[in-house]
């Protein structure tokens, strides 16, 4: 079992990667495109919600081993129900309150982040649809296959940027650099075109943010403070690390859930800002919700005008029109036959999501205290859902404009089975290793069913897959390059090449592991018969060495892995830094060991058997180091 450091790790990762699937649902009719003008549903219920969350919630705390939560709901204008629920810092004893007790909202930062582009879009500053590197002057993003990277791409998460998680926190402040030198010199790699297919991106968030600096001169804190915060009354909220002094003893503290007692997380910064630092009440939070539901208006003050706020909520991405998608940064789903606009946000122990349901004005905001929170939100909120935003009639209206699905992309009739790995991965750094350890395989059945990620899915003619539960949906995507997703309501996946799957990794890693036990042989057979030749000597001593030292290689390897990865959120420690040092060691030992052996393959002395022996060490050997190559592993 892994150590509770690393359960926390995996948590807040599957936080990242798999942000606001929890409540993926069923999809618009087939064709349908959604914008904000949803057509005005039954008026929801909301009756009754106090008694809802003081029964749903205290027991899925307990049962979550979560010390506390915090609500707000919203509807029409004001705020219809905040309670807090347990503790917010249970070493100092303090109970969570709406209005009072801050909490750390992670990628929820983002739909501000998105707002605040909108407010700029606005203004005339900026263009949606221009390249990036208009606004950027001390780097620039590069073009794939021709197609820059737009602030539209950004929203959608269709940059083509790769997954990033190492080196996205820090201790203190000092660790924290300027926005602008982190973006300049941790740029992930583009890994396909952009607009093709989406893939979440804190990268993408933090550098549209920054871009909102640029052409407003403002520090993002600052700006996120006067133009959002400030106008929306939003006066215990702030998007500075540390929390200035005036908040920070309300700001609640988190806790690792897996730990007996729930153990205090430290505070940890997070190393760009635009994606991730807002903290702010429950209260506050009721405040976004309502402009955002009420045409950019809070009170008499407006963030976005009305037809900025509309054309935000317009749909602006869709792997295929009949899944879930993006609206300028807000994911797009359908829950019940409503139509919801929503994000969620995972850092640290917080688990916290937004959810708005424009048909119905009706928004809900929840967040908990401790990593067990993923299931309590996910649970509420689908409880929630079922008594509060009842089954539609009708489902959410169509636009009468297209979907805006990618162009690079077609449905495929018939599904294809595999490995698959999430659109949202790593390719050029040690990062990649997480493809490895993370497969999810699609099965067909013979009648068509079929079984991913744990699921069953059925066929519903012509591509379209459903859940069996109903909450989720599926679709088979060809694109180009011989490039293969699945996609759903939720997050897409890639088909994953044969060298990338794992049952082809566990046959390399075999061939070496069989060669580097059999190299124990070579000190038995030099104590029985001393070849004539010192060059053979050496090409053998030098492959059954580099064989022991690339088998504690992987040893050590998987022993990190599975062990406590929490110092990799701060960046690749320096002792996995050092073991990488091994393949390169491995690989020079190899080359050395064939130029002895290819030197003295004559003349030798050696029979039959050493000689098939050291092909058999040496093919063992090129064997890890494709293996190290695959996976970035120092080479």
């Amino acid at each position: 079992m892994p150590a509770p450091k690393t359960r926390l790790i995996v948590r807040t990762v599957l936080g990242l990667i798999l942000a606001c699937c929890s409540l993926a649902a069923p999809a618009p009719p087939a064709g349908a495109a959604r914008t904000a003008a949803s057509a005005p549903a039954a008026a929801c219920p909301t009756a009754g919600l106090g008694a809802f969350f003081d029964g749903a919630l205290p027991g899925r705390l307990r049962d979550d081993h979560v010390p506390g939560a915090v609500v707000s709901v919203v509807s029409h204008g004001r705020t219809i129900f905040a309670k807090g629920y347990g503790s917010a810092d249970v070493e100092r004893g303090v109970a969570f309150d709406p209005a009072k007790s801050l909490v750390r909202i992670a990628s929820i930062t983002k739909v501000f982040t998105w707002t605040a582009v909108m407010q700029q879009v606005e203004l005339g500053r900026l263009d949606l649809d221009t390249d990036v590197n208009r606004y950027l002057t001390a780097f620039k993003v590069p073009s794939v296959r021709g197609r820059p990277v737009t602030l539209r791409t950004l929203m959608n998460h269709t940059a083509g940027f790769e997954g990033q998680v190492v080196g996205t926190g820090a201790r203190t402040s000092g660790g924290v650099p300027s926005l602008e030198d982190h973006l300049a010199h941790h740029m992930p790699a583009l890994i396909r075109p952009p607009g093709e297919i989406s893939a979440y991106s804190n990268y993408g968030a933090a550098l549209a943010g920054h871009i909102v600096s640029r052409v407003s001169g403002e520090p993002y804190d600052r700006y996120v403070q006067s133009h959002l915060f400030a106008p929306l009354a939003m006066n215990r909220s702030t998007a500075t690390e540390p929390v200035p002094a005036p908040l920070a003893r309300d700001l609640a503290r988190s806790y690792d859930s897996d730990a007996r007692p729930p153990r205090r997380i430290p505070f940890t910064f997070d190393v760009m800002p635009p994606d991730g630092s807002v903290s702010t009440t429950a209260t506050d939070m009721a405040h976004f919700m309502i402009a955002h539901l009420d045409g950019g208006r809070f009170g008499t003050r407006a963030v976005l005008k009305p037809e900025t706020a509309a054309r935000m909520h317009e749909r602006s991405y869709a792997a295929d029109p009949r899944l879930g998608g993006y609206a300028h940064g807000f994911m797009d789903r359908t829950i019940n036959g409503h139509r919801v606009l929503m994000h969620d946000g995972s850092w640290e122990g917080f688990q916290s999501q937004m959810i708005l349901v424009p048909g119905c004005d009706l928004g809900l905001f929840i967040s908990t205290n401790g990593t067990g929170g993923v299931d309590t939100v996910t649970a509420v909120g689908r409880f929630f859902f079922d008594q509060f935003v009842p089954a539609s009639a009708k489902p959410a209206q169509a636009s009468s404009q297209p979907s805006p699905t990618p162009p690079t992309l077609r449905a495929e009739a018939a599904p294809r089975g595999g490995f698959y790995k999430p659109a949202r991965h790593n390719e050029s750094t040690v990062e990649k290793l997480l493809v490895l350890l993370g497969p999810a395989r699609l099965k067909v059945d013979g009648d068509g069913t079929v079984r991913f990620k744990g699921e069953t899915w059925r066929p519903q003619g012509n591509g379209f897959y459903t859940r069996a539960d109903g909450r989720d949906h599926l679709v088979f995507l060809a694109g180009p390059e011989g490039r293969r997703y699945v996609a759903t309501d939720g997050p897409a996946y890639q088909l994953m090449g044969a060298a990338e799957t794992l049952p082809v990794n566990l046959g390399v890693l075999l061939v070496f592991v069989l060669a580097a036990l059999s190299a124990l042989a070579v000190p038995l057979a030099r104590l029985r018969r001393r070849p004539r030749s010192s060059a053979w000597r050496i090409a053998r001593s030098l492959a059954a060495s580099a064989l022991a030292l690339g088998l504690a290689f992987l040893v050590l390897l998987f022993v990190q892995v599975l062990g406590d990865t929490s110092e990799f959120l701060y960046g690749v420690p320096f002792s996995f830094r050092a073991l990488l040092v091994l393949p390169v060691v491995v690989v020079v030992m190899t080359a050395c060991a064939s130029f002895y052996t290819v030197k003295a393959w004559r003349g030798s002395g050696a029979g039959l058997t050493a000689r098939v022996h050291q092909i058999g060490l040496l093919t063992g050997l090129l064997a890890l180091t494709w293996f190290a190559w695959q996976w970035n592993l120092g080479l």
